[in-house]
């Protein structure tokens, strides 16, 4: 009698069942952690903008915009559009002596919460309770 090399097809389907199962236990972990490092760049590039506003309005005695923030060569062009995941925006108050600037994430797998900061320089969790921690909406990231 010949003894066949290879593998049988059970064989293959029991390895098939064990990717299966290890790729439903890491790809969870693999989402979470890949939202944390979007959360993390948000909360990062609203402290550089704080910045930005800070040198801004030590020069022209007003806050600015995210497009004047770029022309005047404060931040470079990847805030003006998606970067990790999350929408980076700068409102004003008229005239110009007020401003929110808010990291809003583009789908729920990009980042769990969103973030804004204001001339306090201090940056909080969304004041929608829907985008912040349980409890901790409006309050300050720690």
């Amino acid at each position: 009698m010949k003894k066949e090399n290879g593998f049988s097809l059970l064989e293959l389907l029991i390895v098939v069942a064990i990717i299966l199962l290890i790729a439903t236990i890491a790809i969870p972990s693999l989402l979470r952690s890949r939202q944390a490092a979007n959360e993390s760049h948000a909360v990062t590039n609203l402290r550089t903008l704080n910045t930005a506003e800070v040198q801004y309005i030590s020069t022209f005695q007003q806050y600015a915009t995210l497009a004047q923030l770029v022309s005047a060569g404060l931040l470079d062009d990847r805030y003006t559009g998606v970067s990790a995941g999350y929408n980076f925006t700068i409102q004003t108050a008229s005239p110009f002596l007020d401003y929110t600037a808010s990291a809003t994430a583009q789908t729920a797998n990009s980042g769990r919460f969103d973030y804004f900061t204001r001339p306090d320089y201090v940056i909080r969790y969304s004041t929608d309770a829907s985008r912040a921690p349980t409890g901790f909406s409006g309050e300050p990231v720690q």
